[in-house]
């Protein structure tokens, strides 16, 4: 197999953009660590010369990127420990801790959940989304820890699936966010896509897919909220997405949220808590529930309880 060439031209608003952080933008497959990898190596040009990722791009700029072949990933099953609510011959609940990755992927081949997948469930997992996502039907973020319904046969998955597109999986995550939620209770419908300025992030954008998370407050004070969101869609980040939009963005969110805060959260502190769904082999409607880590409770006895 040889190298794959793309070639982009720099448009007018796109002006000034990183490198990295344009070639993230046209390529949105392609992970920024790899696109800086791919620059590291020469195989990016502008102008027919080689440039560093800090490179601020220009309009009419010509860019090419060598794409390598890709290698052949081979996940390996791996034993680590993780949480097993559920199982049946077609399906598992499992608890995912916040700062696992949930598949393989470019930069991250071993000790995400998949490799624990495959060592605890013995390769009995669906095969419908590959080798690279055997099992998983819905994904949480890295550091969002929570529930996750694992399809073990085709028939599972696909069912799972249905309920999914149709929007009829309950899913209630918890959350703590900057900033005083005011309303006991209230509804964010708002459509989300790619940031247009920083393809690197979701933002609300007129042209997104339509998005509805419903918020209940638990409890809130001047600084800080603590609150429970049902999603009604599932969007990429659609929760910290919505929360940042009306200016409550979640506590350790870099991505959305201030760099600089006084808990060192080292990730959202988001959680998906309760997963309800109808099983697709025998009909009975199945619900879970799970704890927030120690994280949630340490961060609410210094901030919020009194």
């Amino acid at each position: 197999m040889i190298e794959e060439k793309k070639y982009f031209i720099v448009d007018e608003e796109e002006e000034d953009l990183r490198l990295d952080v344009f070639i993230s933008s046209a390529l949105s497959d392609l992970s920024r660590t790899y696109i800086q990898s791919l620059i590291k190596d020469k195989k990016v040009t502008v102008n027919d010369k080689i440039e560093k990722s800090s490179y601020k791009v220009a309009q009419l700029d010509n860019i090419c990127i060598l794409i390598p072949p890709a290698k052949e990933l081979v996940i390996e099953a791996e034993d680590i420990p993780i949480e097993i609510l559920y199982e049946d011959e077609d399906l598992a609940v499992v608890y995912k801790e916040r700062g696992m990755v949930v598949h393989p992927g470019a930069g991250n081949a071993n000790h995400t959940l998949v490799n624990a997948l495959m060592y605890h469930f013995k390769g009995q997992l669906s095969s419908i989304n590959g080798i690279i996502r055997p099992g998983i039907v819905h994904r949480i973020d890295k550091d969002t820890s929570g529930l996750l319904m694992i399809a073990k046969s085709d028939l599972a998955h696909r069912g799972l699936s249905e309920q999914l597109k149709e929007h009829t999986v309950q899913r209630t995550y918890t959350f703590i966010c900057h900033g005083n939620i005011k309303a006991d209770e209230f509804t964010i419908d708002a459509p989300i896509g790619r940031n247009p300025r920083d393809r690197m992030k979701m933002a609300v954008v007129s042209d997104g897919k339509h998005a509805v998370t419903h918020i209940t407050k638990i409890k809130s004070n001047e600084n800080y909220s603590y609150a429970m969101a049902n999603l009604e869609t599932g969007r990429t980040h659609q929760i910290r997405v919505h929360m940042a939009s009306k200016g409550l963005p979640l506590v350790g969110d870099t991505l959305y949220g201030p760099h600089n805060s006084k808990f060192k959260a080292q990730g959202q502190l988001l959680h998906a808590k309760t997963l309800g769904f109808v099983h697709p082999v025998t009909g009975e409607f199945m619900l879970f529930e799970k704890e927030e880590p120690e994280i949630f409770k340490s961060f609410l006895q210094r901030f919020l309880l009194d």
